[in-house]
């Protein structure tokens, strides 16, 4: 059975801490994800947040918690920006989270060039 998430309600806005920058933003999902879909759901996001202005104190690790996604670190400069993000980026993990577990479409390198990688990676740690 394939993993599909989508935001439940309105954000919510949060301060933090006086040395902290920016807001939390808690944004409720239909349900609490899997591990995979959070990582897939991280991911995105992060592709589609670089090299936009302001990010530099925003937070994506932890991003998914329990049936929430947390921004911390939200500023002015990034809030409109970060709404499409965030909205394409659900859309991504849903369709990147596949009906078989850990199924997200076709390899992008064969196994040999994968098993020539890690042989590479192996050979260097052990110098």
């Amino acid at each position: 059975m394939s993993e599909h998430h989508e935001i439940a309600g309105p954000a919510q806005g949060e301060p933090l801490p006086e040395h902290r920058v920016g807001a939390c933003i808690r944004v409720p999902l239909d349900s609490a994800p899997s591990a995979r879909w959070s990582r897939a759901l991280s991911a995105h996001l992060a592709t589609a947040l670089t090299g936009h202005p302001a990010v530099g104190h925003l937070r994506l690790n932890h991003l998914v918690q329990g049936s929430e996604i947390v921004l911390e670190g939200v500023e002015t400069a990034e809030a409109d920006a970060l709404g499409p993000a965030l909205r394409d980026a659900v859309a991504a993990a849903n369709g990147s989270c596949g009906s078989e577990p850990g199924a997200s479409g076709p390899p992008n390198m064969n196994q040999q060039e994968a098993d020539r990688l890690a042989k590479a990676v192996s050979a260097a740690t052990a110098r």
